[in-house]
């Protein structure tokens, strides 16, 4: 019978039992009732090629092969180790005993080895605590190489592995680090190239490596800054696994390529490790999957400080783009002992003990839980509401919370469009409101900019509308977020008249007033989706004033429906465009509203000016229109049609004064700076209405 896992396999072939003639006796009738010492160990499975060239690791107790080989028996038992090549059937007989095993071999071991010709054996006789010299000739040398303690094999985790679950916030692994006593190994590891083999490359890593979590930290940033995962190779149903000296060759593979070279890696450097197969929400990941079958992934956990940990080296060097479907290094801490709490969102081992929680969970639960990806938690995520991935609408309408533990900036896209909701951020997360415009399944993501300047996917879910509010229906314009936060408070805005995102008002008008730190300018447009606000007229219907350091806007809108208020600033002495800050939701339901635009303003309305007749900036044909301004910094105003008409100055501060429109289409505000000048400025303008 043989026990095979590769072509370095071992194999039982024949066993070579030594007693001595007092064990014999001993043992009498006792031995009878056992089971024939001599029969080889029963084959528990192996690997299998299963889809996306992933393998699958049924459950081969691979540490009981090592036990069954190496691990320090019972005084009276007998290890036995043995191995042959099918082709050329050479083979080794390895014999460990004590002094009650061998008899007059006292404390020694014995190594017998035939030759090519079977005919005879070679016999060797070493310390039984030493490693054989012949064992060492063959590659199976370090798959038994025991750590550092000679620990030959890895226990299987116990309770004191476990974490209690859930995570409680502190940490995102599983140990205490301080990731910056890693800066100038990580800078060496990422550095060190291959040379002769593995175990020269091993030895290069653990120059600057001076304790077991360095060894394994320097094992994974080589492995994740230098091993490309090999796509080609994961679409290969049949494709067999990637051996270690073939990984440093081509410096590709699949995930099971990427635990089995961790794996030797870690037992080379004298470090505990094992592969762990399982379920994985990775590429290609709908929310809401289900799982069966052959599993489609593979990791490792290491034995630290005296208890396991989990890591993903495969994730940890990068991701595979979903439309293009080529992977591209970028490195990903989260997946270097991940907390278990966390790493189970998105991994499942095929034993539940790997997944070193108390309690373990559920497939089932492992399939309904929420999937937060590892962005989620680098990005400074804490938790998020809805806690399923599939959520219904009610009154078609969704809301999505997420807690940060910072000030963080969002932003979300329902079907690939970032439309149909209001997006509101908080001092330390965000609040959603979502309405799904048709009735059906809609695809939503949200994603978190954090301390980068890119924005990363955070959360996905799906949304199931089996009721869609028609009369719900945002302007296409209104992006995120909706209505002054913490955010607007950096780029100077302050205290405003509307702390909430939405602004309703029943005659479509309305005043919205905030402070505006000094040196920053603002600017303001009004965008709807249907009627006369067009790209020209989108700042006329909002006039800008200003008195000390607040600024207010008057709107009034053209017609009943929902508009975006945007807001925009810019540093006056700074070159460069507006920048967005938020906006509000206007909305009104008055059908008969139906205001005109404001007068157009020029570069000489000052910012300390104020109007306050007349606002519409369409005026009556052949009527004579009173005007009443606050003009700061003029010698002189008056008002120009088809004649001049002078304004004056009153005891409060306003010029004031009356025009006619009679023959003519336009009217300006003009003023006089300096009295020494004879130049006049055009500060406002008015069109006249046809006769």
């Amino acid at each position: 019978m043989e026990l095979k896992k590769d072509s370095n396999a071992v194999s039982i072939d024949m066993l070579l039992i030594v007693h001595s003639e007092k064990r014999r006796a001993a043992q009498g009738a006792h031995s009878d009732r056992q089971a024939d010492p001599g029969a080889p160990p029963q084959r528990r499975g192996g690997l299998q090629g299963v889809g996306n060239g992933i393998r699958r690791w049924q459950k081969l107790e691979r540490n009981e092969l090592h036990g069954n080989l190496v691990e320090k028996q019972h005084p009276q038992q007998t290890q036995v180790i043995t191995s042959y090549d099918n082709q050329e059937r050479r083979g080794w007989i390895g014999v460990v005993g004590s002094t009650r095993t061998l008899g007059e071999v006292q404390g020694r071991g014995l190594l017998l080895s035939p030759k090519p010709t079977g005919t005879q054996l070679t016999v060797e006789v070493h310390p039984q605590d030493a490693m054989p010299q012949l064992l060492k000739k063959f590659s199976l040398a370090k798959r038994f190489q025991g750590d550092k303690n000679g620990n030959t094999r890895p226990r299987q985790p116990g309770g004191k592995d476990a974490h209690a679950y859930p995570w409680d916030r502190s940490s995102l692994k599983s140990m205490p680090l301080d990731l910056r006593q890693f800066e100038k190994l990580d800078t060496y590891a990422s550095q060190v190239t291959v040379k002769s083999g593995l175990d020269a490359l091993v030895s290069d890593l653990l120059q600057e490596a001076h304790s077991d979590l360095e060894r394994v930290r320097a094992i994974w940033i080589w492995i994740c800054h230098h091993i490309e995962y090999d796509i080609e190779a994961a679409q290969e149903k049949d494709r067999q696994a990637f051996k270690p000296t073939t990984i440093l060759q081509t410096q590709k593979t699949n995930c099971d390529g990427y635990a089995g070279l961790f794996e030797r890696m870690c037992r080379i450097a004298g470090v505990q490790c094992v592969t762990v197969p399982g379920y994985s929400k990775g590429f290609g990941y709908q929310p809401g999957q289900s799982f069966s079958g052959e599993f489609d992934h593979a990791w490792n956990a290491v034995f630290l400080e005296g208890r396991w940990h989990l890591v993903d080296s495969t994730w940890g060097s990068g991701l595979v783009d979903s439309t293009t479907s080529k992977f591209t290094f970028l490195y990903n801490e989260f997946y270097f002992l991940t907390h278990p709490a966390l790493f189970i969102e998105d991994h499942f081992p095929d034993n539940k003990n790997w997944q070193l929680l108390k309690p373990p969970q559920s497939l089932r639960q492992f399939e309904n839980n929420m999937y937060h990806k590892s962005e989620f938690y680098n990005k400074g995520m804490l938790s998020a509401h809805p806690q399923t991935s599939i959520i219904k609408t009610v009154n078609g309408k969704v809301t999505v919370t997420i807690e940060s533990c910072a000030p963080t900036l969002f932003m979300f896209m329902l079907n690939g469009k970032q439309e149909h909701g209001l997006l509101s951020l908080r001092k330390n997360g965000m609040k959603l409101d979502v309405y799904p415009p048709t009735v059906g399944t809609h695809k939503l993501q949200i994603f978190a900019k954090g301390n980068s300047e890119i924005y990363s996917s955070v959360l996905e879910y799906t949304l199931k509308c089996h009721y869609a509010d028609i009369d719900v229906r945002l302007p296409a314009e209104l992006h995120q977020p909706v209505g002054p936060s913490w955010f607007s408070e950096q780029m100077g805005i302050t205290k405003p008249s509307h702390p909430e995102p939405v602004i309703y008002t029943s005659d479509g008008r309305c005043s919205v007033s905030f402070s505006v730190e000094e040196g920053i300018s603002v600017l303001a447009s009004l965008h709807g989706d249907d009627g006369p606000v067009t790209e020209e007229t989108q700042r006329r219907y909002i006039f800008q004033l200003q008195w000390e350091k607040r600024t207010e806007l008057k709107v009034q809108l053209p017609h009943a429906g929902k508009f975006a208020l945007k807001i925009f600033v810019k540093k006056r002495q700074e070159p460069g465009n507006y920048i967005f800050v938020f906006n509000y939701l206007l909305c009104c339901t008055n059908s008969k509203v139906n205001w005109p635009v404001f007068p157009e303003s020029f570069g000489n309305w000052g910012q300390e000016n104020e109007l306050l007749e007349p606002l519409s900036g369409v005026l009556p044909a052949n009527r004579n229109v009173p005007f009443k301004l606050k003009l700061h910094g003029v010698a002189k105003a008056l008002v120009k049609g088809q004649d001049t008409w002078p304004l004056t100055l009153n005891r409060e501060g306003y010029w004031e004064g009356s025009c006619s429109t009679a023959g003519c289409q336009e009217v300006y505000v003009m003023v006089l700076e300096n009295a020494n000048h004879n130049f006049y400025s055009y500060i406002l303008k008015y069109k006249v209405n046809a006769q």
